[in-house]
């Protein structure tokens, strides 16, 4: 369960700010880490949910010299977001330029990262290839469909569960969209690319899910493991990959905030698509940190679109 409490302020490293929190954003990541779901990095309890978050730095550590209390930043703590204050380390906090809000930046963290580097490092997209975007009106999803396009993909299909989010993934530039729940979901996916199948797949259900997506799978194609929303595993059998020459890899963002520069270019290039208006951010469901169990409900309920954010001060 997640409890509503208060705790004593965090206290900073030298190479630490502390960030009074402004908004912090919910991923399903969270949703998993609470309900006890395999997941790949430990929970222990009492833990505190929130990878991403954006607010003003109030204090800084003896060794930072480049972010000056007053200033606007966003960052990944990876976790300690759902609060008033979370520490984090220098080295990973970016200041907010002027004409982004803290709303609008924590959506950038978690899902724009998780869209711009699946896309350039896990699938190595080439122009051309055709790519299909599972959850594709969620945070990661909605992110997803409009960088395929710009990174020069030739067809985007999207894959949501409802006609309005699959309305709002092709106002975001998709293609065309099936419904990922139907059952024959993989043949209208084929339907679409003239019998061929997609280069790349970005898999976020798991389970069930799983089989069909290999189906919608062009020959030298690559599925691309996110998540598995479903809470279930699946089973892959590397002897059916053979023959067409599939690859599955998996993906999580948290390993890359080991590379710092790589995190604070993508974030830089996300910023100046989002102030430029090539890429629009998602951000309808907005409550106050007091209300996070209302937050994952609704995620996992599938009531929502784009990004889920808490406002602890609210």
């Amino acid at each position: 369960m997640l409890v509503y409490e208060e705790v004593l302020d965090p206290k900073i490293a030298d190479d630490e700010v502390l960030i009074r929190v402004e908004a912090a954003g919910v991923n399903f990541a969270d949703v998993m880490r609470r309900r006890g779901d395999d997941y790949p990095e430990p929970s222990p309890t009492p833990f505190t949910l929130g990878a991403e978050v954006a607010g003003t730095v109030v204090a800084v550590g003896k060794a930072v010299t480049s972010l000056p209390v007053g200033t606007p930043v966003l960052a990944a703590p990876g976790a300690g977001g759902y609060a008033q204050y979370v520490r984090v380390p220098a080295a990973i906090v970016m200041p907010l330029p002027p004409g982004l809000d803290s709303v609008r930046a924590s959506a950038l963290v978690a899902h724009g990262l998780t869209a711009a580097l699946v896309l350039r490092k896990a699938a190595r997209l080439a122009p051309g290839e055709t790519v299909l975007v599972e959850a594709a009106a969620g945070g990661v999803g909605s992110f997803a469909v409009q960088l395929a396009r710009l990174y020069g993909a030739g067809k985007v299909i999207a894959a949501a569960s409802s006609p309005a989010k699959r309305a709002l993934a092709e106002r975001l530039g998709a293609d065309s969209s099936v419904d990922y729940t139907a059952p024959d979901w993989a043949e209208q996916v084929r339907a679409l690319t003239d019998g061929k199948g997609v280069d790349v797949i970005l898999e976020t259900a798991g389970g069930d899910n799983l089989a069909e997506a290999f189906k919608a799978l062009a020959p030298f194609g690559r599925l691309i493991f996110i998540g598995q929303s479903s809470g279930k595993s699946s089973l892959i059998d590397p002897w059916k990959l053979t023959v067409p020459n599939h690859t599955v890899t998996s993906f999580y963002v948290g390993a890359y905030l080991a590379f710092p520069d790589l995190i604070q270019a993508t974030l830089t290039e996300l910023i100046g698509l989002v102030l430029s208006g090539k890429v629009t951010l998602q951000t309808e469901t907005v409550l106050p940190l007091s209300q996070a169990a209302e937050a994952h409900r609704l995620l996992e309920g599938r009531s929502t679109t784009g990004k889920v954010v808490l406002q602890p001060w609210a």
